[in-house]
């Protein structure tokens, strides 16, 4: 088992560009993969024993235990995938940044679908996820040019919009969003969006209202600087990845564990256990 993560490259930060493996205790490997289709990467995803890879070059990549590539979707203009997750009918679902919208991609890769939701549905997706009973959780934040907003939507039966779900939380920003053992929805927030004084925290909601439950922060074990990806590990510890670090949670308890992984100049984006 390695603790993958993709750390972006370009505008977004020194950052590498590439997926990086570590041991479960935080020993850097190497990359993943030197496959020149992985191009300033960001969402992950595991199904069949595959690794499902969003790459900056507008394609979904299927990977290997060795990090040979085995299945890939071609370029697909205009794609600029974001996160990435599977859903309760198989199919692995991707963030489009540029349509403001997720789509949907049979395994195979071979095919993808239209928009699962309407074209532009938030201003900048920044994370989603499935609940326990299908609903579908859309985070919405700032992008790089400070537009947006701060909310997070949830999509029931139809993919409608549920009124009766409602996040009124003036202190968040999300980066990621992911679902919790409980069923809750977690997220990644730096609020202020990009400031050099934001609050960096982990935020839960109830999955029934959108009622904020709890705050996990960091403490002097961990800087926590621009938190992105957020993965749940076999231990039920919870995983954020953010500048320079790999950051855990013990979820039961709200105690941040301090750095599982230290690594200067890693930009991560998303984190995910493969093997």
């Amino acid at each position: 088992m390695v603790l993958l993560v993709t750390s972006a490259s370009g505008s977004n930060g020194a950052g590498y560009g590439k997926l990086l493996a570590f041991t479960e205790s935080g020993q850097l490997l190497e990359p993943f993969t030197e496959d020149t289709r992985v191009s300033d990467p960001r969402g992950l995803g595991v199904s069949g024993g595959l690794l499902f890879l969003n790459s900056g070059s507008d394609r979904i990549l299927a990977l290997d235990g060795k990090g040979q590539v085995v299945r890939d979707s071609g370029p697909i203009p205009g794609l600029n995938p974001g996160g990435g997750n599977f859903g309760p009918d198989g199919r692995y679902y991707v963030g489009s940044r540029t349509a403001r919208t997720i789509v949907a991609f049979e395994p195979t890769l071979a095919s993808w679908s239209e928009p699962v939701l309407p074209p532009a549905v938030v201003p900048f997706p920044r994370g989603f996820a499935f609940g326990h009973d299908g609903t579908l959780f859309l985070a919405s934040g700032i992008g790089q040019d400070g537009e947006g907003d701060n909310t997070i939507l949830a999509f029931g039966p139809g993919r409608r919009i549920l009124l009766s779900w409602n996040v009124a939380d003036a202190e968040f920003s999300p980066l990621d969003l992911a679902i919790a053992p409980n069923g809750n929805v977690v997220v990644s927030s730096e609020h202020p969006f990009d400031a050099p004084d934001a609050v960096t925290t982990i935020r839960e909601y109830d999955w029934t209202d959108g009622r904020l439950v709890r705050v996990l922060a960091p403490d002097r074990q961990a800087r926590f600087g621009k938190p992105r990806g957020l993965r749940f590990g076999r231990d039920g510890k919870l995983y954020c990845v953010a500048q320079d670090e790999v950051v855990a949670f013990d979820f039961a308890t709200g105690e941040c564990l301090g750095s599982t992984v230290s690594l200067p100049s890693l930009n991560g984006q998303a984190v995910i256990f493969f093997g």
